[in-house]
């Protein structure tokens, strides 16, 4: 086992999967230099500009590439510079890349990953902040990761390259280089559609994805520590499809359950999230399920107190958590 980073995990699946299969390729704004974020350096040393695209600033041209690159045989990994950019390939992804498998009656398949760096990290204000998995979120046909830790992250990333179908991959900046984990030396992968259980509890549920699994895990030692409350946490990993299943083990673990994301609350994947447990297993809870994410307003602020506002910590989380194992 080493330990890496993050982004050092992105990096490491890309290259491997390149090694292995010389259909893959990655394409996208600056790629070849390593990227704005550097998750693709050093690739177009190693594999040449053939398997290491440079592209024109056109999101839609850049997924358009990938489709057609894909339906013919080859596995494009296409990078959106940043998340907030996706918007002008959003026909491309759901009314084609979507919906190619469905509407040719299974003769035609889309294998590609669309990368998305995601989150706020400090000062990126509107175009360089914004969370867009609600966008996508629901598009049948269509697969959504969104990984919390190294482990995670290469492997979700390898098995998403594998895959036949679409994955919208995203990849929140403050986890690049802010964390760190143990990620085995050998070839694995992480199944797609599978949650997995961070921390054992007894006294409250707290289910998220991204960033925020790291944020719950430091409040809730902080909680056991201080009041003794024990708190169970559920990485979703996988957006789209979910793991229903787990989401209500998770919820039925302790009866009081707590969602975070860092997206907007209306209509987010906690929604989701909630009405699969209020539908299948209401009369358990012990607690009305709670649901901490950003306020429903435009964009985050660039002024730091607007941006602290705006933005979840371990410490709004903490306090959520002891209000519901309260309740």
């Amino acid at each position: 086992m080493a330990v890496i980073t993050y982004l050092e995990a992105i990096r490491s699946a890309m290259q491997e999967e390149m090694e292995r299969d010389e259909n893959v390729f990655v394409l996208g704004e600056d790629v070849g230099k390593g990227g704005v974020l550097n998750a693709t350096k050093g690739l177009r040393d190693k594999f040449g500009e053939e398997r290491v695209m440079d592209t024109p600033l056109a999101e839609s041209a850049i997924t358009g590439v990938a489709i057609g690159a894909a339906m013919y045989g080859m596995k494009p990994i296409a990078e959106m510079q940043f998340a907030d950019f996706i918007f002008p390939a959003t026909n491309q992804i759901i009314s084609e890349a979507a919906r190619i498998r469905y509407r040719s009656n299974n003769d035609w398949n889309c294998p590609i990953v669309i990368r998305a760096p995601y989150g706020a990290t400090g000062g990126g204000a509107l175009y360089h902040s914004q969370c867009p998995e609600s966008v996508f979120f629901g598009t049948p046909g269509l697969k959504m990761v969104a990984p919390s830790n190294p482990y995670d992250a290469k492997g979700l990333l390898k098995a998403a390259i594998r895959d036949a179908d679409p994955v919208l991959y995203f990849e929140h900046k403050k986890c690049y280089l802010g964390i760190t984990g143990e990620v085995p030396e050998g070839d694995y992968v992480v199944e797609i559609g599978k949650a997995d259980v961070k921390r054992q509890g007894t006294d409250i549920t707290v289910i998220s994805y991204g960033i925020t699994v790291n944020y719950a895990l430091q409040a809730a030692e902080e909680l056991s520590k201080e009041e003794g409350i024990s708190a169970h946490i559920l990485d979703l990993r996988t957006l789209q499809p979910l793991d229903k299943e787990a989401v209500l083990e998770a919820a039925a673990k302790t009866g009081k359950v707590l969602i975070i994301h860092e997206d907007n609350k209306t209509g987010g994947v906690g929604a989701e999230v909630s009405a699969i447990i209020a539908e299948e297993m209401l009369f358990e809870l012990d607690a009305p399920i709670r649901r901490l994410c950003a306020p429903d307003v435009p964009a985050v602020g660039m002024n730091p107190p607007m941006e602290k506002f705006y933005l979840l910590s371990s410490d709004k989380i903490k306090e959520a958590m002891r209000e519901l194992a309260l309740y």
